[in-house]
């Protein structure tokens, strides 16, 4: 049986990787995600703010608002905040490559392209087999245009690309006016991958203190229909490689992202829930369902309920959505 997959020219054993996190924030425990099966690692986040600034000034910068990204520094001890700057970042990287045996991927989070340009290259010179450029940008500027939003992530996609060699993969939000389109320009331009998609965390109130606070939920299964629908309807129409993320808690989970046309799934949730034991659950489960079912390979199911693979196309779009509500049944 063959789990092997390839990811951004990547050959990996298996399609589950996990995406930027707090596991990522050590040697050993990375180690542990590749003992347990990972067939890559996405380091977490280095954020523009962290290039941009002293560490006098980072304190602002990583308390307000970044718990609005998948790998919040909330689940950091506040006492460790200030080692994670630029310098360390870079070190850990080539200590990651001298130790594991796995591709590790960098992971830069910001949205301007000056101060991510000498970092991306530095990660490239420690060794990371690839770059994830995990664009967070939510325009709140009402005379800026989606067209203008569009063009910054392109910007910055260009900018990165002359300056590396390895592989960049790209990490989306769904939030444009016509995501099919932005996907389209972005493989275009070079984006050797997409991943569908960055989790933007909610703010809440707090109604004693009348105050705006963090609130960071990890996400549930439900929230994989989003990149698996886009999924589906991108396979066979882009020459990047696409990665889901974002929802993915089990092997069900997985299965359903490789048929819908994903090169890998990246888990991130669920391992902070788990642990990094939990991939080797998920990869003997995938085994023992595609026994069942008597899949040889994971490249014999990639693609095969893609929306160019299905009998009914028009799933994907708007008649599925008709379709689902007429099946509702209110129960008096």
């Amino acid at each position: 049986m063959d789990l092997s997959t390839t990811y951004l020219g990547l050959k990996l054993k298996n399609p589950i990787v996990p995406s930027a996190s707090p596991l990522s924030r050590t040697v050993d425990s990375m180690k542990r995600l590749e003992d347990a099966g990972a067939a890559a690692v996405v380091m977490y986040s280095l954020f523009e703010e962290q290039v941009a600034h002293e560490a006098t000034e980072l304190s602002h910068y990583l308390s307000y608002g970044t718990e609005s990204y998948a790998e919040a520094v909330t689940y950091f001890p506040e006492s460790e905040v200030y080692n994670l700057g630029p310098e360390e970042y870079v070190e850990l990287i080539h200590s990651a490559k001298q130790s594991l045996g796995i591709p590790v991927i960098g992971s830069l989070n910001g949205i301007s392209p000056g101060g991510w340009i000498n970092y991306a290259k530095r990660i490239e010179d420690a060794g990371a087999d690839a770059l994830e450029l995990n664009v967070y940008y939510i325009p709140t500027d009402p005379k800026l245009s989606g067209h203008d939003v569009e063009d910054r992530y392109l910007e910055v996609l260009h900018a990165v690309k002359r300056t590396l060699t390895i592989p960049v993969a790209m990490k989306l939000s769904p939030f444009f006016s016509s995501f099919a389109n932005m996907a389209h320009r972005l493989d275009s331009a070079g984006a050797d991958g997409l991943v569908m998609f960055n989790r933007f965390y909610q703010p809440d109130f707090d109604l004693d203190d009348l105050e705006v606070i963090p609130n960071v939920i990890l996400s549930t299964p439900h929230a994989m229909r989003l990149p698996l629908r886009w999924i589906a309807i991108l396979y066979g129409k882009v020459k990047a490689s696409l990665a889901a993320t974002s929802g993915i808690h089990t092997a069900e989970d997985v299965i359903k992202m490789l048929m819908a046309g994903a090169d890998v799934t990246m888990m991130c949730s669920a391992l902070l829930k788990h642990g990094p034991r939990y991939i080797t659950t998920v990869l003997t489960e995938i085994r023992q369902w595609m026994l069942e079912h008597e899949y040889l390979s994971v490249k014999q199911m990639k693609g095969s309920m893609s929306q160019r693979a299905v009998a009914d196309p028009a799933a994907f779009e708007r008649a599925n959505y008709m379709k689902a509500l007429n099946q509702y049944k209110i129960i008096v």
